[in-house]
């Protein structure tokens, strides 16, 4: 979730080189109208089928901001790096309007009164099938990734939609607490990262926006989050903890990495503590502005989060 006046995207409307990889603008037909993406293509040649990410943005943000075309430093736009290097094809769909006049996603949350009413799982179905069909994507890497609001629709993608994912990555969004959608029956690989100081998504659970943003739910908390699919994998209790090394001693957040299960081809339960960090991802080349930590949160630059997925998703195959 951003606060709007902080966005003025300036949305991309042709083929743009992104460092190697070339953005390419495209549009989807559905029941509610048009949708709109952006589809970064590797220049290295395809040995194969390539792995497919899909990423979906946060509340009022949009793909265009994801792939580095705004006015903000958004962390995901080192995916487009990770594109190039990796061999991806990465996919970034815009949210559709709620009743409150700001892109976002319909993820499960009951008490979210100004999400929209669309069928997202439809369409990140349907996006899947274009990259398989058009793009030569492999349909067993298949991997899905969102911030805030997108967060939310990848816990549902993750229920709806699991035995075409791969791998899914959640930042800034908890499990709902009041919940439209039936609960997850199949264990999926799950990264998830919370801040401990997100005012916007409460790392203890309650309702989402705080002081900034109404009618946007209430989730669960971190701990609840991260046992539910730990509990649904049936992985031992006991994790294995790593202390991100700080690359500022002085810095005042750091990463706490707690990893269930050993075989990272097998499923996997990541939780990214983000001790003293807000509701935007930790990255070391995308620093969000210091008007927007004011209402974010402190962001912490330890690590890329990008990089940290792809790591989590790489070995990972849907059955």
């Amino acid at each position: 979730m951003l606060v709007k006046r902080y966005l003025l995207v300036i949305a991309a409307t042709f083929a743009l080189p992104a460092g190697a990889a070339t953005i390419l603008d495209e549009s989807l037909q559905r029941p509610e109208g048009l949708r709109h993406y952006l589809l970064a293509q590797p220049a290295t040649p395809a040995d194969g089928k390539r792995p497919l990410v899909i990423l979906l943005h946060g509340h009022s943000a949009s793909a265009a901001l994801t792939f580095g075309r705004g006015k903000i430093n958004d962390p995901a736009a080192a995916w487009l790096a990770l594109a190039d290097r990796e061999g991806l094809l990465v996919m970034a769909p815009d949210g559709w309007k709620g009743s409150d006049d700001e892109r976002g996603w319909n993820d499960c949350r009951a008490d979210a009164s100004t999400s929209p009413k669309t069928d997202d799982v439809g369409l990140i179905a349907a996006l899947i099938d274009v990259a398989v069909g058009r793009y030569n994507a492999d349909p067993a890497r298949v991997y899905l990734s969102g911030m805030s609001n997108g967060g939310g629709m990848v816990y549902r993608a993750a229920a709806e939609l699991s035995p075409r994912l791969a791998a899914v990555a959640v930042s800034s969004m908890l499990m709902p607490t009041r919940s439209v959608c039936p609960a997850p029956r199949r264990a999926l690989p799950i990264l998830v990262a919370q801040g401990t100081a997100d005012s916007i998504v409460p790392y203890n659970g309650g309702e989402v926006g705080g002081m900034w943003l109404k009618g946007r739910g209430s989730v669960l908390s971190a701990e609840a989050t991260v046992t539910y699919w730990r509990e649904l994998a049936q992985l031992p209790a006991a994790p294995v903890i790593t202390r991100v090394r700080q690359r500022d001693a002085s810095a005042p957040t750091s990463l706490v990495r707690y990893v269930w299960g050993g075989d990272p081809q097998q499923v996997q339960v990541e939780f990214l503590k983000m001790e003293n960090a807000g509701h935007v991802q930790p990255s070391i080349a995308y620093s969000v502005p210091w008007a927007l930590r004011l209402i974010l949160g402190k962001q912490n630059g330890d690590l890329e989060f990008a990089d940290e997925t792809w790591a989590f998703f790489k070995n990972k195959r849907a059955p």
